[in-house]
């Protein structure tokens, strides 16, 4: 399957903001779906639906660095009901998440590709189509590589 990756290639030194994929095996852990526009999948994995307050803090300095946050939330942080379509679905990978360190990179997700692939910010995304075919063999136990 064709997939868009960061702007920036991969790396095997990953630091928030460099643009860059990951060069990992990274767990998935749970997931995200836009209601209004995508009905249920099925899947093994926890996915949760959307909320206009559902944000992801990628502020290093904040407790709650490459967690989930509510709105409102003053550090920076990333909404995931966005106004386009990468998100409707989104997919939370396990880099630095279980072992987290400040700076190493956030909000690395599975997601929906822009049209054209353009490059994504350090992400993994695929066409709309290509992701309902997959949900099904996606869970918890599912290990993605980026090589």
């Amino acid at each position: 399957m064709r997939a868009a990756l960061g702007r920036s290639g991969i790396t095997s030194l990953k630091r928030e903001g460099d643009g860059a994929t990951p060069r990992a095996s990274m767990r998935l852990l749970s997931g995200y779906r836009r209601g209004d526009r995508m009905g249920a999948m099925p899947t093994t994995l926890p996915i949760r639906r959307l909320r206009r307050d559902m944000l992801w803090c990628d502020a290093p300095g904040h407790p709650a660095y490459n967690r989930p946050v509510k709105a409102p939330f003053s550090a920076s942080h990333e909404k995931l009901l966005r106004d386009d379509t990468l998100y409707d679905v989104c997919i939370v990978m396990d880099w630095n998440v279980t072992m987290r360190r400040r700076g190493c990179g956030s909000a690395i997700f599975f997601h929906l590709a822009r049209p054209g692939y353009t490059p994504t910010e350090g992400c993994v995304a695929l066409s709309a189509a290509d992701m309902r075919r997959l949900m099904p063999y996606l869970g918890t136990r599912t290990v993605m590589s980026v090589l």
